[in-house]
C-alpha cells in the first residue's frame, strides 16, 4: 500500500469553497474508485490556507494508472477542475510509505495533529525504531492516528497523524506523556537524529473520512 499526502496551498479566502467542491462536486465524480480517500482536512494553525487530503493506492503502478483514468473523466475536467485550478497557489506531494496504517479515533469530532520530522541523513531508521519502541508509552495518553516513512517528496522524514477531542485535550495529553519516564528516556535517546521538525494542526471536511 502506497499513500499520496496531497497539501494545496490556496488563495486567501477560497479555502471554505475548495473544500465544500472537493467534497460535493469532487467526491461525486471521483468517488473510491481514482484512489481511497483516507482524510481531508483544512489546517487551522501552522501553514495557513492549505487543505490537505491523504490518499492509498496498493502501489504506484496502481496510482499512476488510476491518475491517467481520472485525468481522461470528462466531468473531472469540465466540472471539478475549473472550480478548483483557479484558486490554486501552489501543490505538494508526499509519497508515504506507513508504518501505521490509518485507524480511525473512537471517537469524533477531533483537531488533527500532522508532525513531520526530517531526520539527519541516514538516522530515519535510527529514530522510528526508538520511536515506535516507545509508542506503547506515548499511547497511554491518546492513539496514534497514523504513521508513516517517505518514499518521495521529502526525503528522511517520518511523518505521524494524532487526533484529539480539541486543544484544551492536545495540551493535556503532550503535558502528562512528557512527565512519562518511558518517553522522557525515548526522547532522551532520539536526541540529535533530527534536524527539522514541523506540526500543523488540521481540521476534518465535512466529507472526510477520518472526523
Amino acid at each position: 500500500m502506497i499513500y499520496e499526502l496531497r497539501t494545496y496551498t490556496l488563495k486567501q479566502g477560497s479555502v471554505p469553497e475548495v473544500a465544500k467542491n472537493s467534497g460535493t462536486v469532487g467526491r461525486d465524480i471521483r468517488k473510491d474508485d481514482y484512489g481511497k480517500l483516507e482524510g481531508y482536512w483544512v489546517t487551522e494553525i501552522g501553514p495557513l490556507n492549505q487543505v490537505m487530503h491523504l490518499w492509498s493506492y496498493k502501489d504506484l503502478n496502481e496510482r499512476a494508472q488510476l491518475r491517467a483514468e481520472l485525468a481522461k473523466n470528462p466531468r473531472w475536467n469540465s466540472e471539478y477542475v475549473p472550480l478548483i485550478r483557479p484558486n490554486l497557489v501552489r501543490q505538494d506531494i508526499r509519497l508515504l510509505n506507513a508504518v501505521r496504517a490509518p485507524a480511525a479515533p473512537t471517537k469524533t469530532p477531533n483537531v488533527y495533529e500532522l508532525r513531520c520530522y526530517r531526520a539527519r541523513p541516514g538516522a530515519a531508521k535510527q529514530w522510528l525504531d526508538l520511536f515506535t519502541g516507545a509508542l506503547p508509552v506515548r499511547e497511554k495518553y491518546s492513539k496514534i492516528v497514523g504513521l508513516w516513512t517517505t518514499e518521495a517528496g521529502q526525503p528522511n522524514e517520518i511523518c505521524h497523524l494524532w487526533a484529539y477531542a480539541d486543544l484544551n485535550a492536545r495540551a493535556a495529553v503532550r503535558a502528562e506523556s512528557g512527565k512519562d519516564p518511558g518517553w522522557q528516556a525515548f526522547l532522551k535517546s532520539s536526541t540529535g537524529l533530527l534536524d527539522e521538525m514541523h506540526s500543523t494542526i488540521m481540521l476534518p471536511a465535512a466529507h472526510s473520512p477520518l472526523k
